[in-house]
């Protein structure tokens, strides 16, 4: 049965390779962050390939998803709903907004202002939604797929720290390979093939695959490892603040689902370092004596410096 289910996951990740070309690396990467039940940051320039990716991750897991493109003059009721007044009965009645899905792409999340970005914090935290003093459960399974443009472009909103930490990983995709590209060029616009790619999974398919990654074992060594990544984050003279337990457990949890995706029943340390960049990238910022550090970077030095057993 396990084998069965780690076949379907991969059979979707070839699905998704013939959309997203030349991208495998991220495309396993999207796929672990929905095998570990968290939501996923995209960021890179336009016309990149962002929203294709959200869209086809939603296709080949049977998810029903919702977009909402996100503007300077957008509204939190634009995202979660709004209670209008019904005459006939005397009553309000809420109309529930494009929040309630199972996948919801928010394109371009960073044109928007901080207030209506906050709309989010309870929706991706505890899949519910407080609106008019009443909770209003989301669907099971509930992701978020943001994308987001490079701060430098006009009219972006810098994302607050505590929205970025409710994203599980942050990804880039980056331009294509010249092979990739000139397959993309000769097959033409991804569209229709993104419309055609077939349902390989369930919701509740995704959901056993979920509790599977969860079941991978993790050694004493292996989480001693990943606390000593952590600690260095929040020690080292390059950071300026380092990663919070929540973000350390995200890690452990992703390293899980890498090695599931990869089947193998027990974490390595290469799981762990996989999946480190975009689980910590956005949740640690330099020392301002290092301003120009790059989170790669700063992950870079952060796996140099940490070995993968203690010493002594």
């Amino acid at each position: 049965m396990a084998d069965t289910l780690a076949k379907q996951v991969q059979q979707a990740c070839e699905q998704l390779d013939q959309v997203i070309l030349g991208k495998a690396q991220q495309v396993r990467l999207a796929v672990t962050c929905l095998l570990s039940g968290g939501h996923l940051l995209i960021e890179d320039l336009p016309g990149m390939g962002k929203t294709t990716l959200a869209h086809a991750l939603a296709s080949v897991f049977g998810l029903a998803d919702s977009r909402i493109q996100f503007t300077s003059d957008m509204l939190p009721a634009d995202i979660l709903g709004v209670s209008v007044f019904d005459a006939p009965s005397g009553a309000f009645v809420f109309h529930p907004g494009p929040v309630f899905t199972q996948l919801l792409l928010a394109d371009e999340i960073n044109r928007t202002t901080p207030k209506t970005q906050s709309a989010l914090l309870e929706a991706m935290e505890e899949g519910q939604v407080t609106q008019d003093g009443e909770t209003r459960q989301l669907p099971d399974p509930f992701f978020v797929i943001a994308t987001q443009n490079p701060l430098t472009q006009f009219g972006t909103f810098p994302l607050p720290e505590s929205q970025l930490d409710r994203f599980l990983m942050r990804i880039n995709l980056g331009y294509p390979s010249p092979e990739a590209e000139r397959t993309l060029l000769m097959r033409g616009d991804t569209l229709s093939r993104r419309q055609r790619l077939p349902a390989v999974l369930s919701p509740e398919k995704l959901r056993e695959a979920q509790q599977a990654c969860q079941q991978v074992h993790a050694s004493s060594d292996l989480i001693h490892y990943v606390q000593r990544l952590v600690q260095y984050t929040r020690e080292g003279d390059g950071f300026s603040y380092g990663v919070s337990p929540r973000g350390a457990l995200a890690l452990l949890r992703c390293a899980r689902s890498w090695a599931w995706l990869h089947e193998r029943q027990h974490v390595v340390p290469e799981d762990v370092q996989r999946v480190l960049e975009p689980v910590v990238g956005h949740r640690i910022r330099a020392a301002e004596d290092m301003a120009g550090h790059t989170s790669a970077r700063l992950v870079s030095e952060l796996l140099s410096r940490v070995d993968v057993m203690a010493s002594g």
